[in-house]
């Protein structure tokens, strides 16, 4: 198999899009598993046909508005077997879109102040998270409304209960990886971010359905 063909989106408001879209595009330039494209804060790029030379996205948003022929593009493309990647603020993304965040698996509600936090593996067997055991971090933990037919791989603790830190799940044909990871670009400079996506766009972009 050669190299997923991967769009990297940054954009948004309130995150350094441009910071950490930088330092997730040489977290992904470190594999040689991506032929790379990077496309920064035009959602135009989502509309159909302009998707279709991808077998993957790897998207880094905040708010925003999509329009019909945007969320279209992207959810149809996903469906047809394709990868969404989503970072962080991916769960913060249009609001007034219900598609969308079924999409993604779930949406932002809070955070706590930043601060440094454990992460801990709940799946040690999936491919993205094998062998991999709990880990510290120093980054903005993100309280989320989430599906719970998600398949959580990792998650972290938050007034005593288990809250989501990344999961996959099926839109389609397609495949879904979440990532809450990623806050600014030093959080996304982190050894285990840097792992956990490359492991998990991978994954997304490799395969039809789970």
């Amino acid at each position: 198999m050669g190299k997923l063909k991967t769009l990297l989106f940054a954009g948004g408001t309130i995150h350094d899009w441009q910071g950490c879209g930088d330092a997730i595009e040489d977290c992904l330039k470190e594999c040689d598993d991506f032929d790379l494209t990077r496309v920064d804060d035009d959602l135009s790029v989502l509309e159909a046909p302009h998707l279709d030379p991808y077998d993957l996205i790897v998207f880094y948003y905040t708010v925003g508005e999509i329009s019909d022929a945007q969320k279209n593009g992207l959810l149809n493309w996903v469906a047809s077997g394709k990868g969404y990647a989503g970072i962080h603020s991916a769960a913060d993304s249009f609001r007034g879109c219900p598609e969308y965040r079924a999409l993604v698996g779930g949406h932002f509600v809070t955070h706590p102040h930043f601060r440094q936090y454990q992460v801990s593996v709940v799946d040690p067997e999936h491919p993205i998270t094998k062998d991999l055991v709990e880990f510290m971090v120093e980054d903005e933990q993100y309280i989320l409304d989430w599906d719970r037919r998600n398949h959580v791989l990792a998650s972290a603790l938050y007034q005593g209960d288990r809250m989501p830190v990344a999961w996959t799940k099926p839109w389609g044909e397609g495949r879904v990886f979440y990532l809450a990871l990623g806050h600014n670009p030093d959080a996304c400079r982190h050894e285990m971010f840097k792992v956990l996506l490359q492991r998990g766009a991978l994954w997304a972009g490799t395969a039809r359905g789970e």
